[in-house]
């Protein structure tokens, strides 16, 4: 209940009998009184009996107007957050059958709450205050800047709950008229946005493309652009194997910057396709955000996934054909897993070569896939490598045999004369 004081000075105010004209000089001087005078728990409740008064049937709405926008700078300079939130949300809820007639007010009371309920890490309190923000006013006018921003930061609260189908509501939102906003620092926090979106998605690839593009930035602070690049590399690394994303690891590792980084170690095994040990998995797993450590449908991680599909890209490198215990012992898996693997890799074309399952062998070939499904021209293509392939080899096999001969017969003629058929 509000103060006696309070009260008293409300009641008179609301009295018939007071001059209408000397009643706005008085809301203003006692508005002013209570948020100087007021004890901290009767703070609240003093403000909400200004607004009960001032929204009554004393003043008119030309009237009114002004005093609520004094009660907004009021509530504005309100120090406790608490006191912000029960303040703004009564004067909300006082507000809203008549907010067509204080729309500007109602907009800078939900601000002035997100604000509240962001310093206390109510993410998506906030962001449900500004969700009522009338951006779509025929009261007045509001620019594409406005309504851009509103949304990308109704998109980032979300996102720090990693409630990334909200966030992305939003942002395609903002998306639509992001072309009409030419603040640079605005364009920055979508691209930032969209990356986190992608990130959470597991979109990997694609998050790492947007995160280095961010990080390139010259807007940034150094801090945040070294931040960005970090980002990106973990996302390259997390990505399924494949052409698409060595091309994203070579843009990586050829940037200086990431000389720096603590994820340069294991960004140039990635990129040199050397194998990962599993204690170099453990100390980057470290570093990961919990969706990046989310298990997938076969109960592995996704960086468990990434490293080896990775250290099996990287097999096909050192060997020209690998039994399946044998490559399941590289990888760590029993033979069945490893042999899925190679499969699901062979057939998505991020892998080149073929399975003997009879003999338990995995051929690898130099050609790597371009990410597509197979074609009979691309079929066609394999087999004549196969064939040339085993020509070169056969043709090498008899030049060493012909290497060999010459050798035996100019260091041991008599041998050969006696011993070699011709």
């Amino acid at each position: 209940m509000a103060s006696s004081v309070v009260v008293s000075c409300l009641a008179q105010l609301e009295n018939p009998s007071t001059p209408i004209t000397d009643k706005s000089g008085g809301y203003r001087r006692l508005l002013q009184q209570i948020s100087t005078d007021s004890f901290p728990d009767e703070l609240s409740t003093n403000l909400s009996a200004f607004i009960d008064s001032v929204l009554g049937d004393t003043l008119g709405i030309v009237a009114a107007r002004p005093l609520i926008g004094a009660y907004v700078d009021a509530i504005r300079g309100v120090s406790s957050p608490e006191v912000k939130i029960e303040s703004g949300r009564y004067a909300l809820e006082a507000l809203q059958s008549r907010v067509v007639s204080y729309e500007e007010q109602d907009a800078s009371i939900r601000e002035i709450l997100a604000d509240a309920f962001q310093e206390q890490e109510e993410y998506v309190e906030a962001a449900k205050i500004l969700q009522g923000l009338q951006l779509e006013s025929s009261q007045r006018k509001i620019s594409d800047e406005v309504k851009v921003r509103t949304w990308i930061r109704i998109c980032r609260l979300y996102l720090e709950e990693d409630d990334t189908t909200s966030a992305e509501s939003y942002l395609n939102r903002a998306k639509n008229l992001l072309y009409k906003v030419e603040d640079k620092e605005l364009n920055l926090m979508f691209q930032l946005s969209q990356a986190r979106i992608l990130d959470s998605r597991r979109k990997f690839l694609e998050a790492s493309q947007t995160y280095h593009g961010f990080s390139l930035s010259l807007a940034l602070a150094e801090e945040e652009r070294a931040f960005a690049l970090s980002k990106a590399i973990v996302c390259a690394v997390l990505a399924p194997a494949g052409p698409q994303r060595s091309q994203t690891l070579g843009k990586l590792f050829k940037d200086e910057r990431a000389l720096q980084l603590d994820e340069y170690g294991i960004l140039e095994k990635m990129f040199l396709d050397r194998l990962i040990s599993p204690q170099e998995v453990t100390n980057f797993a470290k570093k990961l955000a919990p969706h990046q450590l989310a298990e997938t449908a076969d109960g592995s991680t996704v960086l468990a996934k990434a490293v080896i599909e990775h250290n099996l890209l990287g097999t096909s490198r050192l060997y020209n054909n690998i039994g399946v215990i044998e490559l399941g012992n590289l990888l760590g898996l029993n033979a069945a897993k490893s042999e899925e693997y190679a499969a699901r890799m062979l057939e998505q074309r991020r892998l080149f070569g073929r399975i003997d399952q009879i003999d338990g062998i995995i051929f690898f070939s130099e050609q790597e896939g371009s990410g597509d499904k197979g074609t009979v021209k691309q079929a066609n293509k394999a087999r004549d490598h196969g064939v040339r392939r085993w020509d070169r080899n056969v043709q090498g096999l008899a030049e060493n045999v012909e290497k060999v001969s010459s050798l035996l017969q100019s260091t041991y003629p008599a041998y050969v004369s006696t011993s070699l058929a011709h």
